[in-house]
């Protein structure tokens, strides 16, 4: 589980410019938007521990993204040539949202690829006979990343809560005989290594017949944990040469997310999947206002970006 032992500097992530001790702080251009995420809402049919989005069945702080609303960026798409590639679906669980059958046909129908992101249970399972026809229609375009926080049944429900093995297991094996293109996504918060995280995934899939390679980073995603009040490194300029990472292959280079907020008019522009909430990420309501650089002035930029190497997107 995380470590809560180390609180963060209050000093820190304070200005967007400067780091606590004083150096300037990195900031990351937009390259080449690839990949438009859409919060569908932060409602969630379960509840799991240290859930950076902070979704349950009771959290409605982000609303419901529309169809109507959703069709209107891709319209600024096509309207200002921008050249996006991928169409992604996050939540809370995009399958709660009674828009989403509708929002990936209008994305696929575009011939743009969908990533959704899921925790395959009931709310996808609902959507069996229409998610069917789509991936017989659209085929790899269609891809689904289900969240298996362990491989063992134990370690799951440690996060995810008691019995929410069984319909996960459920909807991974759906999804896998029906041959969709299909990864998934779990977490780095056990006392093991990598490899021994991989090895206990790969005896998972072969168990029920998942056709994942869980040595390809791509297919099995091990994301590191966050928590904002956990102390963390700032990133400044010079981070960039000593960690021998490039800039542009931070998550904020190539994508950017819509998320509404409940009591809001409409939708805004965020960096990135994991600062849905806070004002300061707010880049204006459309996507030509968001074509400017992120200053990565919140923990999770460095947790999870920049030390941790993750990237919510496939590639």
């Amino acid at each position: 589980m995380p470590d809560s032992s180390r609180a963060l500097d209050p000093r820190k992530f304070r200005d967007p410019h400067i780091t606590a001790d004083g150096q300037q702080r990195a900031v990351v251009a937009l390259t080449h938007l690839t990949t438009l995420w859409f919060n569908t809402g932060s409602l969630c049919n379960i509840t799991c521990v240290n859930c950076y989005m902070d979704s349950s069945p009771k959290n409605d702080a982000l609303a419901y993204i529309t169809l109507d609303e959703m069709r209107g960026y891709l319209d600024e798409i096509d309207r200002e040539d921008m050249k996006v590639e991928e169409i992604a679906f996050t939540g809370g669980e995009p399958f709660m949202n009674p828009d989403i059958i509708g929002m990936i046909t209008e994305a696929l129908g575009r011939g743009y690829r969908v990533l959704i992101l899921t925790n395959a249970m009931k709310p996808l399972l609902n959507k069996r006979d229409k998610l069917l026809v789509l991936k017989e229609t659209y085929g790899e375009a269609l891809a689904v990343r289900v969240s298996v926080d362990h491989y063992t049944r134990e370690g799951h429900e440690d996060i995810r809560g008691r019995d929410t093995w069984p319909p996960m297991v459920e909807g991974l094996r759906w999804l896998a005989a029906n041959g969709f293109n299909l990864a998934v996504a779990g977490r780095t918060c056990w006392d093991e290594d990598e490899a021994t995280g991989r090895a206990g995934y790969a005896g998972l899939f072969a168990a029920e017949s998942i056709p994942i390679d869980a040595q390809n980073p791509g297919r099995l995603v091990l994301f590191p944990e966050m928590d904002a009040h956990v102390d963390v490194p700032e990133i400044t300029v010079h981070c960039w040469d000593i960690l021998g990472i490039k800039p542009e292959t931070m998550m904020c280079a190539s994508s950017r997310m819509v998320v509404k907020r409940k009591g809001a008019d409409g939708p805004v522009v965020v960096p990135c999947t994991l600062l849905p909430y806070d004002p300061a990420f707010e880049l204006g309501s459309r996507l030509q206002e968001s074509n400017t650089s992120v200053q990565l002035n919140h923990p999770h930029c460095a947790k999870f970006c920049v030390l941790g190497g993750a990237s919510c997107s496939p590639d």
